[in-house]
Parts: structure tokens; sequence; C-alpha cells
């Protein structure tokens, strides 16, 4: 069976990665991507959408896929607007699991973060737990909702806190819980890619749980 898969996020880490092993993938034929930049990649599979993300819902017609892999998000240095953020990392999720529902896609796999909770009083872990909680309010049939550690790879831009706190987690490692260990990019666009192949008996997906996954994926990071 030949799938279409529709990537937000794809000009980012995990995004870029997940597109790369997608394009090597069989199983899909096609795969859409939503986005304000292009991912600058040649293939026949390939059907980008240049857009304002603010207004997907706009879009409807051409967001019709097998599976919605959400790799989008910002950190509080790129935007450091709260109105702004929310809109991304809350807004611009929400949004496509509800046209994933409109319009029948049945999995829908959105990377959130550890600590997200709706009820927190720290924003940034509120404004991710508002996101679970509303995805799930669609009722998807395959919803997947992973919650990663520190998530690192080679990035573009130079995150001074993620330096700090990946040479923390590297020496004292060993006093670390598994599900609070730094996570590869890597690792995590091999297990949203399993995910999209074999349903999992849980929702909302840990970082070791993550890696776990990623491990039975036949990828050993």
């Amino acid at each position: 069976m030949n799938k279409t898969a529709i990537i937000l996020g794809a000009t980012g880490l995990t995004g870029s990665i997940l597109l790369k092993k997608l394009l090597k993938d069989p199983v899909y034929e096609k795969i859409k991507l939503f986005s304000r930049s292009t991912a600058d990649m040649n293939s026949p599979k390939i059907e980008e959408h240049l857009i304002d993300m603010f207004q997907l819902e706009n879009h409807s017609e051409a967001f019709k896929a097998d599976v919605v892999f959400c790799c989008i998000g910002t950190t509080k240095s790129k935007t450091p607007d709260k109105e702004t953020y929310k809109k991304i990392d809350y807004g611009i999720p929400v949004t496509a699991a509800k046209l994933s529902k409109q319009n029948g896609i049945e999995t829908f796999i959105v990377i959130s973060a550890m600590g997200a909770d709706a009820n927190s009083s720290i924003f940034y872990n509120k404004t991710k737990g508002e996101m679970q909680r509303d995805v799930l309010s669609q009722n998807i049939k395959n919803t997947y909702i992973l919650q990663p550690s520190l998530i690192v790879g080679d990035r573009d831009e130079n995150r001074f806190g993620e330096k700090v706190a990946t040479f923390f987690m590297k020496t004292f490692g060993f006093l670390i819980p598994k599900k609070y260990k730094m996570i590869k990019a890597e690792t995590i666009a091999e297990a949203m890619l399993a995910l999209a192949n074999k349903e999992f008996p849980k929702q909302q997906i840990t970082s070791d749980e993550i890696k776990q996954i990623a491990q039975n994926a036949g990828n050993r990071t």
C-alpha cells in the first residue's frame, strides 16, 4: 500500500531528518510539506505548500494524507513574544489535528515536550499541555504525542543553553533517570516513522519510550 504523509516543520532539526527517512521509504509515494519556507530538496515524492502557517485552516483541500507528522516548535529565545509562541506551539498543531479529523486522517503524530502540563504555572509547559489536551480531544484514531527530554543534533543555530545542558547530561548522565536523559533527533524521527506503521498502546510517549520504539524498529541510537 502506497501512503501519503504530511510533515509540518520539515525544515527543522527533527522534521528534516524525518523527511529524508520518508524519501527512502518505499511505503510512502507522496510527502506533502506545509511550511513558510522551502525544504530545498528535490524529489518527485515531495509536494511543497509554502503558506502562512498561522492560516493553515485555509488549506483544508490540500491537507489530505494517511498520516500527519507534526514537528512544529519554537523556543523562548527564538520567539520571546508569548502570543506568537502560543500561535506556533499550540495553534498550528491543534489546527492540524482539527484538519486531520475533518479529512479522515487516522494517524496524527506530534512532538510535544517533557513537562507538558495544561495546569502548570509555567507558561511554556502550560502551552504544551494545552496543545496535548486539545489534540487528544479530536479523537483521531491513532494519536501519538511524543514527550522528549532535551533534543540534540546538528543544528544551524547556536543554542548556548542547550550546549550547557548537554555538557551537564554527559558529565552526570549516570545520575539522571532514563526518561530525563537527552535524546537524539534521529531517534525521535525513527520512532515517529515506526509509530506511523505500527500501533502503540499509549498516546503520550515519554523520552525513554521513544528510544525503545526506535530501537525496536532497528535503530540502535
